[in-house]
């Protein structure tokens, strides 16, 4: 498992990227789970980037990006930590997208994009941490 520390703010978005994607590579992921997987990851990072941290000095905090390659079955499994404010983002309901945009509430779209692009989504708050664990299964 390897693993990136970053401040927890939109700018790193690109270290996350470049990091993510360099794993990916590595583990022989095609450009389509690529493209899936960087979109779920840049849905993660970039809310935790505004709001596990808000309330007290927002943004001052970090991150914890870790990716584990798995041969047989061949898989990739991301794992998001902060400290932030305790939020499982899962229990959020799902967005009606047959409304159209205007008619849809706020929020929820980035969490529903990530179940749908990855095989495994969950969420445990331990030792202090928000832990997001994401899978998804390569061809």
């Amino acid at each position: 498992m390897k693993k990136l520390t970053v401040d927890a703010k939109v700018e790193k978005l690109d270290d996350v990227m470049a990091f993510v994607e360099g794993e990916l590579e590595a583990a022989g992921a095609s450009m389509k789970e690529t493209m899936g997987i960087t979109l779920a990851v840049e849905e993660v990072f970039v809310n935790i980037a505004h709001y596990a941290y808000e309330g007290g000095d927002a943004g001052e905090g970090s991150a914890d990006i870790s990716v584990e390659l798995c041969e047989n079955p061949k898989s990739v499994t991301i794992i998001f930590a902060d400290w932030g404010k305790p939020y499982n983002p899962l229990e959020r309901e799902d967005p009606d997208i047959t409304l159209s945009a205007e008619e849809r509430s706020i929020g929820g779209l980035g969490i529903f994009l990530v179940k749908k692009n990855m095989d495994e989504v969950s969420y445990e708050y331990r030792d202090g941490m928000n832990v997001l664990t994401t899978k998804k299964n390569l061809l």
